[in-house]
């Protein structure tokens, strides 16, 4: 089956200099993106279920810009005051200046790691003196409270917002030979938006193990997933996917 036309769940890139746009000048693609979920706000009501106090922390653990966002909109619907003390320890150098939005950088102790948690690890154990907060989504990934445990880094888990479906109805899924899923969350809007939808011949691209698990419990066939060895992006798997085709 010939692919052309490809629906991808996530927003359009914010320039002109996509990853995907040599994609489709070589294989002469039509490329629809369209955003699966959107992320909301717990509020400071559900929040207070927590009980946790976020003046009682010394350090802040930031793993993405939405935490960031999130995090100072609850602290503003809370009214609490973040002490100048405040520590910030960041996953990657753009998560940290990200910070310039909420506080004045140059008068913070803020700390980066180069893109990954595991990154950061170190300056945390240099600083287990501290009582970290780490602000994060609903379904956060395990992974990073384990880590702090094991290193036995003082910290609490702070669910501050959460992933749910778009309303996708008005799309014609129909239309589109491949699917591209980056979360369990996009298979979960495919799948409300679209209830009777039956994949035929469609191709299904998913990113990371736990959206080809959710992908498959629903009863649909992944035919590419990233990363690999040989395509640690979506659009290297894509295209290594395009490829065989071309040569079938």
């Amino acid at each position: 089956m010939k692919v052309r036309h490809i629906l991808i769940s996530q927003p359009p890139p914010e320039t002109d200099k996509s990853p995907y746009a040599d994609l489709i000048n070589e294989h002469n693609l039509d490329i629809c993106f369209r955003k699966f979920i959107k992320i909301e706000s717990i509020g400071a009501r559900e929040f207070r279920r927590h009980r946790i106090k976020i003046p009682d922390y010394s350090a802040i653990i930031f793993t993405s810009k939405n935490a960031i966002d999130h995090f100072f909109n609850l602290c503003e619907e809370l009214r609490v005051q973040i002490s100048e003390q405040m520590k910030y320890f960041c996953t990657s150098e753009a998560i940290a200046l990200y910070l310039q939005k909420y506080v004045q950088f140059r008068k913070r102790k803020i700390f980066f790691g180069k893109n990954h948690f595991s990154d950061l690890l170190d300056v945390l154990k240099k600083n287990k003196t501290e009582k970290f907060l780490f602000p994060c989504a609903e379904n956060h990934k395990k992974e990073i409270p384990q880590l702090l445990k094991q290193n036995r880094i003082s910290f609490s888990v702070a669910p501050i917002y959460r992933s749910v479906p778009e309303d996708i109805s008005d799309v014609d899924i129909s239309k589109y030979q491949m699917l591209v899923f980056f979360s369990p969350f996009g298979i979960q809007a495919l799948r409300l938006n679209f209830p009777n939808y039956q994949q035929g011949d469609t191709v299904i691209a998913a990113f990371g193990k736990a959206t080809q698990k959710a992908a498959e419990k629903d009863g649909l066939k992944v035919q590419i997933l990233a990363p690999t060895k040989t395509a640690p992006s979506m659009v290297m798997a894509m295209q290594e996917y395009l490829e065989t085709l071309k040569n079938k």
